[in-house]
Order: C-alpha cells, then structure tokens, then sequence
C-alpha cells in the first residue's frame, strides 16, 4: 500500500521508512529538508498539498519535537506537536486517507503522585502543563475523537532505547552519579527503537486498531539501573531539590526549574499487556533486556 510518513527524516523515521519499504510499501517519507519530501506540519496548506498530491492509504504521523534545541519556544512545540497534527488529520480526511498511526507517549498520562502502579489505556491521559510534551501529546489525544473518518492506532511509546540511542534520558544515565529522590524508585519502562519499528508497520498494515501501550515487559527502578552501571546514586529529599532547582532556574545554573521533582518521582508505568493480547505483539527485549543491550553497547564503543 501506500503510505506517507511524517518526520521521516528523524531517529524514529528513518527506520521506520526503511522497514517499510524493505516490506514492499511505497512509502512517502516527509520533513522539513530533502531528500524527503518538503511538508512543514506548522502549515496547513503545506500539508493539504503535499498529502493530496501524493494520496497515501495510511499516513504514518511521527513529526513533533521530542527534545527541544536551544532556541525552541513553547510557541514553536506547539505548533509542531499540536497544530502540526491538527493540520496533518484534516488533510487526511480532505483527501480520503484511510488509516492515522498516530506516535503518542507514556508522557501523555502525565506525572502524578495519584498514578496507579502499572498504567493501563483504560487511564485518562492528563499530561502535565508545565512539560511541553506531555501536555502536547495530551492534547492530540484529545482532538482525536474529532476525527471519526479515519482509523486509528495510537501508540503511547515508552522511553526508546536502542545501540546508538543518544537523548536527554540516555544524558541521565551517563552522568557520573545517578539521581534519586527520597522514597521513589522513578521506575523505566523500555522499549527496544525495534520493536518500536515493527510496532509500527503492523499498525500500517494489520487488522486492529485503539490505543495501545508501547513499552518491554517489567520495570528497572533508578537503583537498579545505577547498579548495572556501577554507579553511585544520590538520594535527595523531594523539597531540598525543588528548592535548588528553584534557585538554580532563577540565575540561569540550569535549563530545569522545580516542577521537575515531578519528572523524577511520579514517571508513569506503562502496562504492556493489551499490546500483547489485543494488537498482537509481544516485544523482544523486557525493559531490563533493551536496557542491558544498550549498556554494552554503549561502553563498547
């Protein structure tokens, strides 16, 4: 079949373009820059055209801005993220797609003390305002139901590791001691970059479609990881480090201001078993698996 993807020229995309087409799809990969194909998410008229043009069955939406560089606003986030997939439905349905495969998040369940132990899809996604991506991949989710055209698979990825993952969560794990807030163990969940590739073509190409959880089997708690790696932890009263990351915000010592005690301790813990028995896929690495792989493949170097 033929199917377009969004942001397909970033970490994700890329292989995601490329499974694609190894299966045999025509595949449209687009972004901002060539070799793929010019499509700025921010403009509708841009999107509308290029997805009119091209007349795919299923639309592959990856695009949004995962870590924000140095000069990015909450204005530009949202105009990717949110407006970007606003203007990306309503051209699929202006052109007859058939199918969305939307990349949500784990973060869109957001980060509250009141988290159950193990989220399942069933939770309302209540993505926290003071972080951007959370709150924006909330907010996609929301518009969603204005869509009843279009078929959908919405896929709420846990953190991605892989052999040459690098981003600002991998950044934690190489500082030389690892963070821990008194009285929470910040569980991971972990998701292999290919799985997380393969998860997506069977929501191109398979029978069902929902929301589903994207994460390995289990949990690797911060004390666990920290172990693995030979580390030392250090262990932080919640209110001492509010308070230092209040300071520090205020004189420009970090990029991170106090709400980020939250980040830390309430991180949501994704269920993968609807993944398992209603999508039909089980993941090839549990959480401490991909972590594990990653780890020797990142001090192999």
């Amino acid at each position: 079949m033929k199917v377009l993807v969004t942001g397909g020229s970033g970490f994700l995309g890329t292989s995601v373009v490329a499974g694609l087409r190894a299966a045999g799809h025509d595949v449209v990969s687009t972004d901002l820059r060539p070799p793929a194909v010019v499509m700025d998410v921010t403009s509708a008229a841009s999107v509308s055209s290029v997805i009119a043009a091209e007349r795919p069955e299923v639309v592959v939406h990856l695009a949004s801005i995962v870590t924000p560089g140095p000069d990015s606003t909450r204005e530009l986030e949202h105009a990717v993220d949110v407006e970007g997939t606003r203007h990306v439905l309503d051209a699929c349905v202006e052109s007859g797609v058939r199918r969305v495969v939307i990349s949500s998040s784990g973060a869109a369940y957001g980060y509250h003390a009141d988290n159950p132990a193990w989220i399942t899809e069933d939770q309302p996604v209540r993505g926290n305002e003071e972080f951007a991506y959370s709150h924006h991949k909330r907010l996609v989710e929301e518009m969603l139901p204005s869509y009843p055209s279009l078929e959908q698979v919405v896929l709420r990825i846990g953190t991605i590791l892989g052999r040459s993952v690098d981003n600002q969560i991998t950044a934690l794990f190489e500082r030389k001691r690892l963070l821990r807030i008194r009285g929470a163990e910040s569980p991971f969940v972990f998701i292999w970059d290919e799985d997380v590739v393969a998860i997506i073509q069977q929501a191109v190409t398979g029978p069902v479609t929902g929301t589903f959880n994207v994460a390995g089997d289990g949990a690797v708690t911060i004390t666990e990881i920290a172990a693995l790696l030979e580390k030392p932890v250090l262990t932080i009263p919640e209110p001492l480090l509010r308070g230092a990351l209040a300071v520090g915000s205020r004189l420009g010592l970090t990029a991170y201001g106090p709400e980020q005690t939250r980040f830390l301790q309430y991180r949501p813990v994704l269920s993968n078993e609807r993944l398992k028995t209603v999508f039909g896929y089980t993941p090839t690495r549990t959480s401490r698996e991909a972590f594990d792989e990653w780890r020797r493949a990142r001090w192999s170097y």
